[in-house]
């Protein structure tokens, strides 16, 4: 069994530094530049190639940990977001925190840290939560492609 990473690994792939063979690095890394291009759109441009890429990611995140991640009992709690989802949502706070820093002023540059931060501390629970078993996952087949 191969564990999730933790987070400073997962916040360095979203920035584009080695993330190495961990498959949902290799994800995260990805989804943070599909993040960038969707910042740098133009308004009204669509973007819908972005989102349907980011969902394949999410998907192969969430096949992975289902996978190769222990099942948890059903009696314990059910976590509201799968870890794709929660990975996703990860490199879009670290593509608008990077952002922020060129483009922004100090309180919504320190707004967009603080969320970050915040956002990966709750990964990092969630990881060693579900590798515990103290903690399950939506199920994969009572679910829909994820929609961004």
């Amino acid at each position: 069994m191969e564990p999730l990473p933790p987070k400073n690994l997962l916040l360095d792939a979203c920035r584009g530094l080695s993330h190495g063979e961990h498959p949902v690095l290799r994800s995260a890394s990805r989804l943070a530049e599909l993040h960038e291009q969707r910042l740098a759109a133009t308004p009204g441009a669509p973007v819908t190639d972005i989102d349907r890429h980011r969902a394949h990611l999410v998907h192969e995140i969430d096949r992975w940990v289902a996978r190769e991640l222990p099942h948890a009992h059903r009696g314990v709690r059910l976590h509201t977001e799968t870890v794709g989802t929660v990975v996703d949502r990860l490199a879009q706070f670290s593509a608008l925190a990077y952002l922020a820093l060129t483009s922004s002023p100090e309180w919504v540059i320190n707004d967009a840290w603080r969320r970050l931060t915040e956002l990966a501390l709750a990964y990092d629970d969630l990881a060693s939560e579900v590798v515990a078993g103290r903690c399950r996952l939506p199920d994969l087949s009572d679910h829909h492609e994820y929609e961004p």
